[in-house]
């Protein structure tokens, strides 16, 4: 099977050395690479022209469209049997490429996603970030995950699609806010068999800091309204979770204020939830540092995707903007 990998990039020139990279250690050797410059001002062409002795690779830069008008592009482009889509700031483990066309000829899937983790030379703050979006103490750990809720849909960040698939759906008509959810909804609901390959792992680096992680996640949070507003049936329970959980932050912080008697049991609740946030992430990380600021990290995505949820509910749904 020959695979086309497909990147979008903007204003990321270091991250994409660095994917690009561990993509010359690939153990499977059919494919090729294109990077999808969508309008950056800080353009990577000299990186990628650098790699052209090492890898089967195309560069193209288009006007500012969104990312997932810039996948389209790369779609058109691509000579691929399989569209691979990852996002820039991935490193992909040498074994990823076997792994998947394995998989793909022992069990056929016309579209799949893999899970994310974090790779050993992160920093203790993007170990962090990433226990936070894979934990089961946060809504994080159904992202790519066996234990996923509903249906799985295939994320942007380690998506594959069939040519057919792209053929019969046309990609992405979102260029952003939930766009990789939109499509692997409506590719289900063509027919097309999806699926999670457990072992097609890819290391995400996601943002290193927590204010860039704080606008990501608030991000995520608008984008799940933004999905309701196609697919009203893909709201579930578990997406009102983090909105309960910043509405309760508050609430406990108003009864402190207070001295309230009802302030005792939040404190106790919330000191429960931080004790296993932290033994959790010391255990899988084996590192006091990181489980310290993997609270941090966790309080920080719930509080942010529940403010995006609740800021565009309230405006797209309620006041129907």
């Amino acid at each position: 099977m020959f695979f086309s990998i497909i990147i979008p990039l903007y204003n990321r020139p270091q991250e994409i050395d660095e994917l690009l990279f561990t993509l010359t250690k690939q153990s499977y050797l059919q494919f090729e690479v294109l990077i999808i410059e969508d309008g950056s001002k800080i353009d990577a062409k000299d990186i990628v022209n650098s790699y052209i002795d090492r890898l089967s690779i195309s560069y193209y830069y288009k006007e500012n469209g969104g990312q997932g008008f810039a996948r389209n592009f790369g779609f058109e482009h691509a000579k691929g049997d399989f569209f691979i889509v990852f996002d820039s700031d991935c490193l992909i483990p040498p074994n990823y490429l076997e792994t998947v066309n394995n998989y793909l000829l022992a069990h056929p899937l016309d579209a799949y996603g893999g899970p994310d983790g974090a790779h050993p030379s992160f920093t203790p703050i993007q170990k962090a970030i990433s226990y936070s979006m894979t934990s089961p103490f946060t809504t994080g750990g159904i992202r790519g995950n066996k234990r996923h809720i509903g249906t799985f849909h295939p994320r942007s960040f380690n998506m594959g699609i069939s040519r057919e698939v792209w053929e019969k759906t046309g990609g992405f008509i979102l260029p952003r806010l939930g766009e990789d959810i939109e499509f692997s909804i409506r590719i289900q609901s063509l027919g097309f068999k999806i699926g999670l390959i457990p072992d097609a792992v890819v290391y995400h680096k996601r943002r290193t800091d927590l204010f860039q992680f704080y606008k990501q996640l608030h991000f995520f949070g608008r984008a799940r309204i933004n999905i309701f507003k196609h697919f009203p049936q893909e709201l579930k329970w578990v997406h009102f979770l983090p909105a309960f959980f910043t509405i309760f932050l508050l609430l406990s912080l108003f009864l402190n204020v207070l001295n309230h008697l009802l302030a005792e049991f939040c404190n106790t609740f919330l000191a429960i939830y931080i004790l296993l946030i932290f033994f959790h992430a010391w255990k899988v990380n084996n590192s006091s540092k990181v489980a310290f600021l993997s609270i941090a990290a966790s309080f920080v995505q719930l509080t942010a995707y529940g403010l995006g949820f609740m800021q565009d509910f309230w405006k797209r749904i309620i006041l129907r903007k």
